[in-house]
């Protein structure tokens, strides 16, 4: 009989690729995999085939009532439901997963995406983040088997809880580039292609520059493909500078949908701020999907980020986020069609070594040695 597994996260699942990878590499080492997570409004279909996934709907969708809601009803899903494994993602879904291991006598492994209390939402309200310290501080030091997604945070989390997390960065699996033209994509052919993807394109991440700097880049479309708080705001200012013939919106779509634009563009972008922990330390994982794609990269100038960028000469770093410097970077990039061409090239032979085949071989690891007999 195959042992059960149940992961968890607070998203609602249709484009956490990171999550859905996990359980696709649970599912092909023979486990029985449930995916929780939670259901919006707007939430695209999610059907995953090696697995199976429940989102459950609730009363409230932010704010103090819907972290204590979902982890209210994450508990008791999980207090009555078998499982060999319990697998929780970031910090809001780590207590229940850890109070019913404990109860149940099962293992856990817990994955952080993120410094979860050094995002900026936190530090408006510090009673929000004292919470989330003491649940961290109570439980990470427990923890024996912790996950994350790059070097930096790991050292983080080793130096304040003397818990080194293995490191599973966010890279997607190695797929061939999609066969689709500009023209069945409905955009034009004689302009460079800029793309911003995720579901975190939030205030305070440099988008906010970027659609300013627009104004600055000629012979070029910029592309917005996700979701996120600052959405509206950066509507507003294409409208107010005029510039809706330079910068499209498309609501957040399935990876297999994503990929065909990301395929068609020629630089990706990536404009994190250096303003708070959890930022300084990110390696946002459309990095990668920007490499798999084989096109340049612009990023900011952040810790992993620039190693990423440099080690593999994919791209350029901007060191500011001043619309018209960001500008002056993309002109250059466009520009120059001999080096651009180049950047594409190293993209699509360093996708060769950082793809998902590669990098789940550590995730296969930490697996088995939880589940080894104590």
């Amino acid at each position: 009989m195959k042992k059960k597994v149940i992961v968890s996260v607070i998203n609602d699942l249709a484009t956490d690729q990171r999550v859905a990878r996990t359980c696709n590499m649970l599912a092909e080492m023979n486990y029985d995999v449930l995916l929780i997570g939670r259901k919006l409004k707007n939430s695209l279909p999610y059907n995953p085939s090696t697995f199976r996934a429940k989102r459950m709907k609730l009363l409230f969708s932010k704010g103090f009532f819907f972290y204590a809601e979902y982890n209210f009803r994450l508990f008791f899903f999980l207090l009555f439901n078998k499982a060999d494994l319990f697998f929780s993602n970031d910090l809001d879904t780590l207590l229940p997963n850890y109070v019913v291991a404990k109860l149940k006598s099962k293992k856990i492994i817990y994955d952080s995406h993120e410094i979860f209390c050094g995002v900026p939402e936190l530090q408006k309200s510090k009673i929000k983040k004292s919470i989330w310290q003491r649940i961290e501080k109570k439980i990470f030091p427990k923890l024996k088997h912790v996950i994350t997604v790059n070097e930096s945070i790991a050292n983080y989390f080793c130096a304040k809880y003397k818990v080194m997390p293995a490191v599973v960065r966010n890279i997607p699996d190695l797929n061939e580039k999609p066969i689709v033209t500009k023209a069945e994509l409905k955009l034009p052919d004689d302009k460079k292609i800029l793309i911003l993807q995720g579901s975190g394109i939030n205030i305070h991440r440099g988008a906010e520059e970027l659609v300013e700097a627009m104004q600055y880049v000629e012979n070029a479309i910029l592309l917005i493909i996700g979701g996120g708080d600052v959405l509206d705001i950066l509507k507003k200012s294409v409208a107010d500078l005029k510039l809706s013939h330079k910068v499209i919106f498309y609501d957040k779509k399935p990876f297999n949908e994503l990929i065909k634009y990301t395929s068609v563009a020629d630089i990706g972008l990536t404009l994190d701020k250096d303003n708070n922990i959890n930022y300084k330390f990110s390696l946002p994982n459309k990095i990668f999907d920007y490499i798999n794609a084989g096109i340049a990269v612009l990023a900011s100038s952040l810790v992993e980020v620039k190693k990423i960028v440099h080690d593999y000469k994919v791209g350029c770093i901007v060191d500011s986020h001043n619309p018209k410097k960001i500008a002056e970077k993309i002109n250059f990039m466009i520009g120059d069609v001999k080096r651009l061409s180049e950047w594409k090239s190293n993209s699509i032979t360093a996708s060769k070594e950082l793809n998902w085949q590669s990098e789940k071989e550590v995730l296969r690891f930490v697996i088995i040695q939880c589940m080894k007999r104590e």
